[in-house]
């Protein structure tokens, strides 16, 4: 695991104090949309399918911070859309740093080289840059070539000033393990601090609908990954007990609340990946949302799900419960072998609902009349 010791100790703390005052849900990460726009359209992204007056929309620096206030995580994730292309972002990452807040800002590394002037080196402070995989892969991926080599050449030059540095890696239907651990070696050898991965959601409003993974599939993949990875001291950034998920080795249920996502329409229900309707606050989201009814054998969507901003949180408090057992899956990495754990049936779920351009619809009138 490649989280630093003070972000460990910080978040266990936190997870402690919020079981000591008996309270149930709770964030650990707040997810920061300031935009929608974005310099790429990645075949396999249902961020960006919005009308130009709603791209065009951003979040102010006022309107950030009081969402890093109100919501209290202890960490931030500000993604998108592309964070860089938003200009007041060095002051949006400077108010949130005076908070001690962590904070990774999510980039496809496009502006990284040009923007990089306007950030500072901090111990609370890490780009996370997205690359899907090798050249080919990565370029495909985000369905345009040269993409990959411009990123690792922002990477290097980020890394040679000294900042905090992870990969984000979403893994689609057809990744060949053997290729993947290749590029994970390749990434260690860049000289990152962390690579963070987890399988692709499918989202609803993605143009492509035929390379996402089914749970069975997320699991085999990783299994595979990850033994052909033995030996190899590959940093992840995530709990030692969410890749044990991933390799099937826990029956994991989602935690959509742990990783609460503000963007220019509100408090998004239920999660980062679902968009099905929004909270004024974030007091009201969580006071008001119908949580049984989402994640894997509540709700259709939710089905073949294993993304981490779902599962990494229940795999954090998991954690802090019982130490020993991640302290064992940490030493002697995830189980590669024999039965995995029994799956989440799905007979009781309900269908999917198509809701998503009621939202949008809204925020088209209120534009207009604006």
């Amino acid at each position: 695991m490649s989280v630093p010791m003070k972000q460990v100790l910080r978040v266990g703390a936190y997870v402690v104090k919020q079981h000591l005052i008996g309270r149930r849900r709770y964030p650990l990460v707040l997810m920061l949309e300031p935009l929608f726009r974005c310099n790429l359209a990645c075949a396999g992204c249902g961020k960006i399918d919005y009308p130009a007056e709603i791209l065009n929309q951003r979040l102010s620096v006022a309107q950030c911070l009081e969402a890093v206030d109100e919501c209290g995580a202890p960490v931030v994730a500000i993604a998108g859309g592309e964070p860089l292309l938003h200009r007041e972002m060095p002051e949006i990452v400077r108010g949130i740093l005076a908070r001690k807040k962590f904070v990774y800002l999510c980039t496809n590394a496009l502006l990284l080289e040009k923007k990089m002037e306007q950030f500072e080196p901090n111990p609370f402070f890490s780009w996370d840059v997205h690359l899907d995989g090798d050249r080919d892969m990565h370029d495909r991926a985000v369905s345009q070539e040269g993409v990959f080599d411009r990123a690792v050449a922002a990477i290097r030059k980020a890394k040679a000033r000294g900042f905090r540095l992870s990969i984000n890696c979403t893994l689609f239907d057809g990744a060949e393990p053997d290729r993947v651990a290749r590029f994970f070696d390749e990434v260690m050898a860049m000289g990152v601090d962390g690579i963070m991965t987890s399988p692709g959601y499918a989202y609803e409003r993605a143009p492509d609908q035929a390379h996402f993974l089914s749970r069975q599939k997320t699991k085999q993949l990783f299994r595979d990954i990850l033994r052909a990875g033995r030996g190899k001291k590959w940093k992840f950034t995530q709990s030692p007990l969410f890749m044990d998920f991933l390799a099937g080795n826990q029956s994991y249920r989602c935690t959509p609340w742990g990783k609460p996502t503000r963007n220019y329409f509100g408090w998004q229900r239920p999660c980062y990946l679902l968009g099905e309707g929004y909270a004024g606050s974030f007091k009201e989201l969580m006071e008001t949302t119908d949580w049984d009814s989402y994640g894997t054998g509540n709700y259709e969507k939710c089905a073949d799900c294993m993304v981490h901003s779902g599962y990494e949180a229940t795999a954090v408090v998991d954690a802090v419960k019982h130490p020993l057992k991640v302290a064992a899956v940490a030493l002697r990495g995830p189980r590669l072998d024999g039965p995995m754990a029994p799956e989440i049936p799905l007979q009781a779920q309900r269908p999917a609902q198509y809701v998503f351009s009621r939202h949008v619809q809204q925020a088209m009138e209120r534009l207009r009349h604006a």
